[in-house]
């Protein structure tokens, strides 16, 4: 007992030096990035802000039309804008990956997938139940709650207000946005993986271990709920965001869910190989950004792997899998 005793308290201030060296290896990740950005804050930002301010005019323009167009009924314009266009992002990307993912073609995508020999081709029966599950959750679950999204933020400031947001402006919503989602995601998705809740909910999405891009969206409703749309519009509410900034974020965020599912590292694309290890695996790699699961350490494990090693942006035109290839298995 006194032995097991020692040992208790010998590991409990390893735990706790586990955790601070988490945090000030963190801290030093997080304050070097903000060093570097301060530093080519205003390289980059006057290049970009010269473009938006000889566009800004038009955008201006353009969307006091549409406000004369709608007057009266700004909630149309707010739930079309906040849907359209990021349905219309998500389908046309995922409808470019089906073909790679039901033909294997053209190959010059299909040689860049991460789990070799999965999903060639997908399973039509499988992938059809899928699509059939997405389009539900956007339809049945997600247009109505962008529909009560309007008067919630109309509570805090409108949405459709005629002046639209500066460049700079833009960019702060986007980082808090980011920050947001990342706390959000990362603790609602590991709660899904408690197991009252995996049996029910989350086994539901990982019924794929090799993820497809349109798999994104294929989850239980009260998943969509909770770990989708939550973390994506909390951002929006508490900035009091214009409809133009939850119009660009909406897309953005499908977008990158999409690449980080795609099961394809391709070129100047972010990297999949953090989120497709957690479908592989399913008890590393909870968040997006990654900087959740460095502190807690929930991806001790993938940080010894092949996979950690290609989980970097791909500059060139080999494919990761051929460069850094796995270690042969035993037989």
């Amino acid at each position: 007992m006194k032995g097991e005793a020692g040992r208790q308290r010998h590991e409990k201030p390893k735990q706790e030096g586990h955790i601070w060296g988490s945090m000030r290896r963190t801290a030093f990740i997080l304050g070097s990035g903000l060093l570097l950005l301060v530093a080519f804050w205003n390289s980059v930002t006057w290049h970009l802000q010269r473009f938006w301010g000889a566009s800004g005019h038009f955008w201006q323009a353009q969307w006091e039309r549409l406000l004369l167009t709608y007057e009266g009924k700004e909630w149309i314009l707010f739930v079309t804008g906040a849907t359209y266009m990021p349905v219309l992002s998500f389908w046309t990307i995922n409808g470019l990956l089906l073909v790679v993912d039901t033909t294997g073609k053209p190959n010059f995508i299909s040689r860049y997938r991460i789990q070799l020999g999965k999903n060639e081709p997908v399973d039509p029966v499988k992938l059809r139940q899928s699509v059939r599950t997405v389009l539900l959750n956007q339809l049945l679950i997600s247009l109505p709650i962008v529909v009560l999204l309007y008067p919630t933020l109309k509570l805090w400031r409108d949405p459709c207000r005629r002046e639209l947001p500066t460049f700079h402006w833009f960019l702060l919503e986007l980082a808090i946005f980011t920050l947001i989602e990342e706390i959000m995601f990362y603790y609602s998705h590991r709660l899904l993986h408690h197991p009252v809740f995996y049996k029910k909910i989350h086994k539901k999405h990982h019924e794929w271990t090799a993820p497809i891009g349109v798999i994104s969206l294929y989850a239980h409703p009260v998943e969509h709920v909770v770990s989708n749309m939550l973390p994506a519009m909390v951002g929006p509410v508490v900035m009091g965001s214009h409809l133009s900034s939850i119009m660009v974020w909406f897309s953005l965020t499908l977008i990158i869910t999409t690449i980080s599912h795609c099961g394809y590292h391709l070129p100047f694309l972010p990297s999949p190989e953090f989120h497709d290890y957690h479908h592989l695996k399913f008890n590393q790699c909870y968040g997006v950004l990654g900087v959740l699961d460095h502190l807690h350490g929930t991806d001790t494990v993938f940080k010894q792997t092949k996979a950690y090693e290609r989980h970097i942006l791909l500059l060139g035109f080999t494919p990761l899998s051929e460069s850094i290839p796995d270690p042969p298995k035993m037989e």
